[in-house]
């Protein structure tokens, strides 16, 4: 990567949040093993959470969030914030357009690599040559159906309602997807990134940044996402580079003595293992729904929950589980609070299944672990990436649930992972293993994903040097 003896100098600047800071480390990785120059930007105090997972000859540099009233100084990640606290930090992201106005003359990158929230970058980018490329670190579905300009025409130009919502966009390419409609409570959901809290709405800075960049980054590929690709490459008339799925190389890392001694105990690939993020939460009543279809499965399980407002988790776990279930299945079953090393838990030999929250990242770790997938969507993006592997590409089941409030019961649950996990050569759960298998094996090529990263190379060169 090399014209005239200059190297290619690309900047990351990801949201501060570390669902999107994590696809931003794992492209700098692998662009960095190209002989790319990667300068990474974050708040001072995620840098030492970042650190570890660059690879080491990638530059890390501080910038500073500008204080902004409500906003306490020193938490700089959504993972420590309340709702409200994250939609000021969009305004204070907004008034750092100074600090990095003087910061790119002085690094003098060809290339950044921004996100949602820095709509204001190209405008002062692109007077310095740089390219910007908004990268978007969702699947190419969620574009396709919510984010981009034709949800206005089904709005006559005014802000879209649920009712809007629950159908695709103008020019959506239905005949090639497995979504019609969405359930009434994912549209009531999907009215808030058209929400304006004092600042632009994540739609309007979505699209914003899309109109004004370079070209377009997709964490995807066509093999698993052709038709919204190329629609949304159609709604915007430029570039959609791919990085492919950007599967995250094993982490070296050991599993957690306790955790490897107690999943030994179980019998390869028998293990339901299910997990919901970190800043993703369930209601109480949903707590109990799912501990109990799990126990009725029969089948071993390890559940992490975690709860909102910094409360004491243990405290109020105990409060949530029902009478009597944990004394029930002391010998099969765990619930736990707090962080746990989910790649490593997803790799060992015992973990078959893997409920999780649908969020990408999850999807292609289970699918790389060979577990099946159970997918029980809670926000946002989410529904839609359950919709495409459980509809496109057939390669996971969905929770059902109540179209009004998307509750769902005990029997919902123990019914998906019942389908995938023991009556494996009855419909679905024999095409789902099938399709998980195949696409499985795709994400585990790795030269298959490694023309991915060096197609992107060449694009990434022809843009500056062409």
């Amino acid at each position: 990567m090399e014209n005239n003896g200059e190297s290619l100098h690309v900047i990351m600047f990801p949201w501060f949040a570390f669902g999107h800071i994590s696809p931003f480390i794992q492209l700098s990785n692998k662009l960095s093993s190209h002989n790319i120059k990667i300068t990474f930007l974050s708040a001072p105090s995620n840098i030492p959470r970042i650190s570890p997972s660059l690879a080491p000859h990638i530059q890390i540099l501080p910038i500073q969030i500008p204080p902004l009233q409500g906003l306490p100084p020193g938490i700089e990640s959504t993972s420590e914030m309340t709702p409200h606290m994250a939609e000021l930090l969009k305004r204070a992201v907004d008034n750092m357009t100074p600090q990095i106005s003087t910061l790119l003359p002085q690094l003098k990158p060809h290339i950044i690599f921004h996100d949602f929230a820095h709509q204001w970058l190209p405008s002062i980018a692109s007077p310095l040559g740089i390219k910007t490329l908004f990268f978007s670190v969702f699947a190419a579905v969620s574009s396709a159906y919510l984010m981009n300009p034709a949800r206005l025409l089904t709005a006559s130009g005014q802000t879209p309602t649920a009712g809007d919502l629950k159908y695709p966009p103008p020019g959506f390419p239905s005949g090639d997807s497995s979504i019609i409609s969405l359930k009434t409570f994912i549209a009531r959901d999907f009215t808030y990134v058209f929400e304006n809290f004092g600042g632009p709405s994540v739609f309007d800075r979505v699209v914003a940044c899309k109109k004004n960049c370079s070209a377009i980054v997709i964490k995807s590929c066509l093999e698993m996402e052709g038709p919204y690709i190329k629609f949304v490459e159609t709604q915007y008339g430029k570039p959609v580079l791919l990085a492919g799925p950007v599967v995250p190389d094993p982490n070296p890392a050991k599993l957690a003595q306790r955790w490897d001694e107690w999943l030994n105990g179980f019998s390869s690939k028998s293990v339901v293992f299910c997990s919901f993020g970190s800043e993703t939460f369930l209601k109480d009543e949903q707590v109990r729904e799912l501990v109990l279809g799990l126990e009725m499965v029969g089948l071993p399980f390890l559940v992490v929950l975690n709860f909102q407002g910094g409360e004491d988790s243990e405290a109020r776990l105990r409060t949530v589980l029902p009478e009597g279930f944990e004394e029930r299945v002391k010998e099969k079953g765990r619930v736990h609070t707090g962080w746990v090393q989910q790649q490593q838990i997803l790799a060992h030999a015992s973990v078959g299944c893997f409920v999780c929250h649908a969020g990408f990242s999850s999807i292609t770790e289970g699918l790389i672990n060979d577990c099946q997938l159970v997918l029980l969507p809670m926000r946002g993006d989410q529904y839609l990436n359950s919709k495409l592997v459980s509809g496109d590409l057939k390669a996971g089941l969905e929770v059902n649930r109540k179209d009004e409030d998307g509750s769902f019961v005990k029997d919902d649950l123990c019914e998906a992972v019942i389908s995938v996990m023991v009556r494996v050569e009855e419909e679905p759960g024999k095409s789902v293993r099938a399709n998980q298998k195949k696409w499985k094996d795709f994400l585990l090529d790795k030269e298959i994903h490694e023309k991915f990263i060096r197609d992107l190379v060449d694009k990434l060169k022809e843009m500056v040097f062409a």
